[in-house]
């Protein structure tokens, strides 16, 4: 039996600074070392080889690359072009716009990070000139663009498939409707909380022909999620090989297409890709051994009757484990927060009756809102550097937004069927 106490100096490293992977890695070891459990470190170093021994992980370095390079090749213009000509003319036009760009552009690329920074830069200075508040506009922008990572196709549900062994077309099709419900969420907040600026300028109504001008600039582009998800769910081939197409597909487009890059600088993009994918997939690795030795521990059966000890009422757990988790996703990206916790959380909402994928799809919103919650919040971090606004005026401006993403969590949590009844009708789960 392995002894519980890593966990604590796993927190300890934390608090102190320690990146995630070396205080994922050196907590177990250390453990090992105290209590004289040599033979451990050698199961530690098979797992961490095991963790990265997966075919479906592949997919991940493809969505990213296939990202990067819809990112570089001109499509955020495109995207907020055609984003514009839809809402503009709305009450607080411009805030729908981020809002319906952020939601497209995260069906693209799948990072909230770029998203963030792609974005921002071009609609905050656009919200500014039009007498947005900046700091209002910098937090809408952070809390649109975490819906990069939950509508599909998404890495962290990849991830999540990955850790429970689940269906990645299932995950990637429950998806979708929860993160149409986040992007109505936030247009309702935002229509609502632009009337506390009534210097705001409209927008005239966009022409029939700027409509159809823009939909033939973003048409091509938003393909992108149409062959992917319908690749896989067609039968045509699996996640990994759907993302090494959507590679193909973006750079077919933004080279010979758009024609706004070229093949020396998509060669530029897979050595940045390289470098990105490694630290990500050497997190998984860490967080495999880490898993192992939580495993060993007990500590699993520990949590488990901990929480059962409270309730077996399954929907006062899932309140219980949301909060849980949003507290989580405040000081740990979703990533590092899946692979480490889904192995202990996940089991215990299957053994309350909570379908897998239901509790997968609510567990990687949850954290992603994660990413737009301070004090650790990635893109709050980001949109401070877009904007200029100081981080604690655009965490005191989110705060609207942050409320309706964790009701809506709640909505997910307990009407399961705008989760599962998707993918249940197209007969995938």
């Amino acid at each position: 039996m392995v002894s519980p106490i890593f966990i604590l100096y796993f927190l300890f490293f934390l608090l102190v600074g320690v990146p995630v992977i070396f205080a994922l890695g050196l907590s177990p070891i250390i453990t090992f070392f105290q209590n004289d459990q040599v033979l451990f470190i050698n199961m530690l170093y098979q797992r961490l080889y095991s963790g990265l021994d997966n075919f479906l992980l592949l997919a991940l370095p493809f969505f990213m690359l296939a990202g990067e390079c819809m990112s570089s090749g001109g499509i955020t213009p495109r995207i907020i072009s055609f984003a514009q000509t839809r809402v503009q003319h709305m009450k607080g036009g411009l805030g729908h716009v981020v809002i319906l760009a952020s939601t497209l552009f995260g069906a693209l690329t799948g990072s909230a990070v770029a998203a963030t920074s792609a974005i921002g830069n071009m609609l905050i200075p656009e919200m500014t000139k039009y007498k947005y508040d900046t700091a209002y506009s910098a937090a809408l922008t952070a809390a649109a663009t975490v819906l990069g990572t939950i509508i599909p196709p998404s890495g962290i549900m990849l991830i999540y498939a990955f850790v429970m062994n689940t269906s990645v077309a299932a995950m990637f099709m429950a998806g979708i409707v929860p993160g149409l419900i986040f992007c109505l969420g936030l247009m309702v907040v935002n229509r609502i909380q632009i009337t506390k600026f009534p210097d705001v300028q409209p927008i005239e109504r966009a022409t029939k022909l700027e409509r159809k001008q823009s939909l033939q600039m973003a048409i091509l582009p938003l393909m992108t999620p149409v062959i992917i998800l319908g690749g896989i769910y067609g039968g045509i081939f699996t996640p990994t090989e759907a993302a090494a197409v959507a590679v193909l597909y973006a750079i077919f487009l933004s080279v010979f297409v758009l024609k706004v890059t070229n093949l020396k600088a998509t060669y530029a993009l897979f050595a940045k890709v390289a470098v990105n994918a490694a630290a990500v997939l050497i997190i998984v690795a860490a967080a495999s051994g880490f898993a192992s030795a939580i495993s060993f521990s007990g500590i699993s059966k520990d949590v488990a009757d901990f929480f059962n000890g409270i309730t077996d009422n399954p929907y006062l757990l899932f309140f219980i484990i949301n909060i849980f988790l949003f507290v989580v996703g405040m000081f740990l990206d979703a990533g590092p927060a899946i692979l480490i916790f889904a192995p202990i959380i996940a089991p215990i909402m299957i053994n309350a009756g909570i379908d897998p994928v239901h509790f997968g799809v609510v567990m990687v919103s949850n954290l992603s809102i994660g990413l737009a919650t301070p004090p650790m919040g990635l893109v709050l971090f980001v949109a401070s550097g877009v904007s200029g606004v100081s981080l604690q005026k655009i965490s005191k401006a989110i705060i609207p937004f942050l409320i309706v993403e964790f009701l809506i969590i709640f909505l997910l949590s307990f009407f399961p069927q705008l989760v599962i009844g998707l993918p249940k009708l197209l007969g995938v789960m």
